[in-house]
């Protein structure tokens, strides 16, 4: 099993979602997240006032699939989050050793 973590622009959310469920993946966690990057920021003016923007809103996925389903995911997520521009975010996929479905007790990809 492989973890994805996903940061992305918070309007390419709905998009990423629906790819994801049409390829089978039932669940995923999000959380509202602020970073950066090479984006750096950007400068917003209020009340007259110029004021710097370090973080930038961001979203981040958390998503829990079984090694056969890694590639297909990678690829929902690519394809509907890219916009081209700087600040699409970046994907990491790591190690999943073990997991269980509280309710039921199901292990490993059955929990998934």
């Amino acid at each position: 099993m492989k973890k994805v973590e996903a940061i992305i622009k918070p309007f390419k959310l709905d998009d990423v979602r629906e790819s994801l469920t049409e390829i089978g993946i039932t669940g995923l966690t999000v959380s509202e997240v602020k970073g950066f990057g090479r984006q750096k920021g950007h400068t917003e003016m209020y009340r007259g006032a110029e004021y710097n923007i370090d973080f930038l809103p961001k979203l981040k996925l958390e998503i829990v699939v079984s090694d056969d389903q890694l590639e297909r995911c990678i690829e929902a997520i690519v394809s509907k989050a890219n916009t081209g521009k700087i600040g699409d975010g970046k994907i990491f996929v790591m190690d999943v050793s073990h997991a269980i479905r509280i309710r039921t007790g199901e292990e490993d990809d059955e929990a998934v």
